[in-house]
């Protein structure tokens, strides 16, 4: 019998050995914003394991907060803080498996104390009590810290303004200072209703994907935000790459949380899945 790919990556990831959990003399982490995929990125071992190396090159934080391209509400709603609640199965089409994993992660009520903090008393912030992680949030985190042994919120995605979101990002900032890894997560390009059997299959890439992820990786290199910013009427690729905008805007919570958020950018993973851009980066 066939050990699924997941299975090798969670031995993989057991004989990685020990991870060394932050300290203030660590300094800030970073803050990310990853394409994250969707269940199949369990079958992908290149990607896994990109996500896994990504994770063990930065101390192992002690919560994470997660902005995703799949929990779009305002006011600004924090997820459950409890323990051990049930993930969100926002798919469909998919193996059966995939609707039986978990990720039971520890409470997280200190953290979102410490996120209510950052926010400040003029930011109206609602908790849900029933809300779990969307698979924006835990199938990378399944991937990156399997243990599940890191307490985590998801914080939703208040408007599609890059301006208003890079205000949201300053506002995190600081928790960065406290060992928190700050997440957008999201997609660099997702045109899911113009990908071919071609595309879906990893035979081709599709022009405006393969646009729009150059347009992306040349102005994130040169630290353009005002570019960054316009994106829906100067990137080429468009309305195609984004005929919704939600998977590219977690981008400007990740820039807002950074130290200079005009600093220019490199990438951690790049490449294409699918026909769409799964470029990735950090920013300090």
């Amino acid at each position: 019998m066939s050990v699924h790919p997941f299975e090798r990556h969670l031995t993989n990831a057991t004989q990685a050995g020990e991870h060394i959990g932050w300290t203030p003399e660590h300094g800030a982490l970073p803050a990310l914003y990853l394409s994250h995929g969707a269940p199949p990125l369990f079958e992908d071992e290149v990607w896994m394991a990109q996500l896994f190396a990504w994770a063990r090159s930065m101390p192992k934080p002690k919560a994470v907060l997660i902005v995703s391209a799949h929990w779009e509400a305002a006011p600004l709603t924090l997820s459950s803080s409890d323990a051990h609640v049930t993930p969100v199965y926002d798919f469909g089409g998919f193996d059966p498996m995939y609707y039986r994993m978990r990720y039971d992660t520890p409470a997280a009520t200190t953290l979102a104390k410490r996120v209510l903090g950052a926010l400040g008393d003029d930011e109206e912030v609602h908790e849900s009590r029933t809300r779990g992680l969307d698979h924006g949030a835990w199938v990378p985190l399944k991937i990156m810290y399997p243990g599940a042994d890191i307490p985590v919120l998801q914080l939703s995605l208040p408007t599609s303004d890059p301006t208003r979101l890079l205000a949201l990002g300053r506002r995190l900032r600081s928790l960065r200072e406290e060992g928190v890894l700050v997440i957008g997560s999201g997609f660099t390009t997702h045109g899911l209703p113009f990908l071919t059997r071609d595309d879906w299959l990893g035979r081709t890439t599709p022009g405006w994907s393969s646009d729009f992820d150059l347009w992306a990786a040349h102005t994130l290199a040169r630290g353009d935000i005002d570019e960054l910013a316009n994106f829906r009427t100067r990137a080429p690729g468009m309305p195609y790459a984004h005929p919704t905008v939600e998977h590219f805007t977690p981008l400007f919570v990740t820039l807002g949380a950074a130290t200079d958020p005009a600093a220019p950018r490199d990438f951690t993973i790049d490449g294409f899945w699918m026909g769409l851009s799964k470029r990735s980066l950090q920013v300090t």
